[in-house]
């Protein structure tokens, strides 16, 4: 997993990721970042263009969102008090970069 940037926005409580993803195998680039985390997949939703994955990372509920047509990936969470957790695992994430 090679990510080229990541960023937070406290407005829309996301996490941003930018990286090479394919859309077809877009696990093999999600599991790999669910394990660097630390998170679990609670359930996985797809359509034509989009992969959407709800996760758990100690209790807290995130989102994992890939749009194929604008080539987006974020993370985001439902609640303000929340966001710490996306700032946490931005941490890990530069770690890895």
């Amino acid at each position: 997993m090679k990510l080229q940037s990541i960023s937070l926005d406290p407005m829309s409580k996301s996490l941003s990721i930018v990286a090479n993803i394919d859309f077809e195998a877009f696990e093999l680039f999600a599991e790999p970042l669910l394990r660097a985390i630390d998170s679990r997949v609670i359930e996985r939703q797809w359509g034509a263009d989009r992969h959407q994955w709800l996760l758990d990372f100690e209790g807290t509920q995130i989102q994992l969102n890939y749009e194929f047509y604008g080539d987006i990936c974020w993370l985001s969470v439902e609640r303000d008090d929340e966001f710490e957790v996306l700032e946490f695992l931005a941490s890990l994430l530069e770690k890895q970069r």
